[in-house]
């Protein structure tokens, strides 16, 4: 097979190439079955992946669907890109199952030659992406995650454009532009759950939170609970502060991006989300506050708003106070047991029966806690 010298400038290429000769192979097949010589790419403007995935395998049975919407989009953008599927497969069938749902090339199904190309590229797991670019500035790592995370911007997948998106995730992280945050092209609004829509302008200059929760989630469910409280009690004691925060909504009391839209992954990668329920809280600046504001909200409440740590220590400053102007236990007449001064995040008052945060008198023979205000002491 004749082909130029591609061993000084692209050594994955190269013993792609190499191995493919080694078994005889000098064409790749197309969905229509036909064959592709390999000496008709542009490999200089040509980006070229190998795609290791198979039929049996559940991730990949998620993520073709994914690469196959990215390969189009790019393909219909005019960018130079071509994938080739190497099937990690035990037998044709399910090859010939896979490959029919790919747009793209597929080296012909040879168990040989598959396990020779696994082990060149050391795919320890599928699905495996990996790009041949000719320039040596290709990514090192699987590409899987990289189009998980920024999905078409991601091309042409080199290091190059790594660090460029990594850039611009610490720009809009702390560029103070909340805009840059929530908004994107083609869409400049975020939305209500009656279907409205207010213009991300209109949170310039306010307190913002990023809420990451989902309703299949228990604690989310939970923690909705108390931030809905937090809201509803800024808007109801503090009046103007509607302003600050955001815009009441019937029904669920904020706004929200829409579903299908890619900026919810976005914030998760910006702002390192790993688990949910999570609270992202932006300042008037359009700067990050803390990305632990469900603490926050747990802690304190509505109390803590602005959210800012000045506002936070005047909290804890004022409890200190408060903690000393109590006795370190007492006998209060609706229990028989001596009940103790306690710190607690929320409690449930075993007389008043209403929520109670913070300082409570709890027993340690049993499980009562008294809100401070509902003491009776015996005479």
């Amino acid at each position: 097979m004749s082909k130029p010298d591609y061993q000084a400038t692209n050594l994955p290429l190269w013993d792609f190439l190499t191995i493919l000769a080694s078994e005889g192979v000098d064409f790749l097949l197309s969905g229509e079955e036909d064959k592709v010589t390999l000496s008709s790419f542009d490999y200089e403007k040509t980006t070229i992946c190998l795609f290791f995935s198979a039929n049996w395998c559940r991730p990949c049975q998620s993520f073709t669907p994914k690469l196959v919407q990215l390969y189009n989009m790019l393909r219909t953008m005019g960018k130079e890109l071509e994938i080739v599927f190497i099937s990690l497969d035990h037998d044709e069938d399910g090859f010939n199952a896979h490959f029919e749902t790919m747009p793209w090339l597929t080296v012909p199904f040879d168990v040989n030659l598959h396990k020779k190309l696994r082990e060149r590229f050391h795919v320890v797991r599928i699905p495996f992406l990996v790009p041949l670019n000719l320039d040596g500035q290709s990514v090192e790592e699987d590409l899987i995650g990289l189009i998980e995370d920024f999905g078409e911007d991601a091309f042409p997948f080199t290091k190059k454009r790594r660090e460029e998106l990594k850039a611009i995730d610490d720009s809009k992280r702390q560029g103070g532009k909340i805009d840059q945050l929530l908004a994107r092209p083609g869409r400049d609004y975020v939305v209500a759950s009656d279907g409205g829509k207010v213009l991300v302008s209109k949170l310039i200059g306010k307190t913002v939170g990023l809420y990451f929760g989902a309703h299949w989630c228990p604690p989310c469910r939970a923690f909705t609970a108390q931030l809905v409280e937090a809201y509803n009690q800024l808007l109801s004691s503090r009046g103007d502060y509607q302003k600050e925060f955001d815009v009441n909504i019937s029904g669920m009391p904020w706004l929200a991006l829409p579903f299908e839209d890619r900026t919810r992954q976005d914030l998760c990668r910006i702002f390192n989300i790993k688990a949910i329920p999570a609270l992202v809280l932006i300042g008037p600046d359009g700067k990050p506050i803390s990305t632990n504001g469900k603490n926050i909200i747990t802690l304190y409440g509505a109390k803590a708003f602005p959210f800012t740590q000045s506002s936070i220590e005047e909290i804890e400053e004022s409890l200190r106070k408060e903690g000393d102007s109590l006795p370190t236990q007492i006998q209060d007449i609706k229990h028989q047991h001596v009940l103790k001064l306690d710190m607690a995040k929320s409690y449930v008052c075993n007389y008043c029966e209403r929520q109670g945060k913070f300082w409570a008198f709890s027993c340690d023979a049993c499980d009562y806690d008294l809100h401070p205000t509902c003491v009776e002491e015996a005479s």
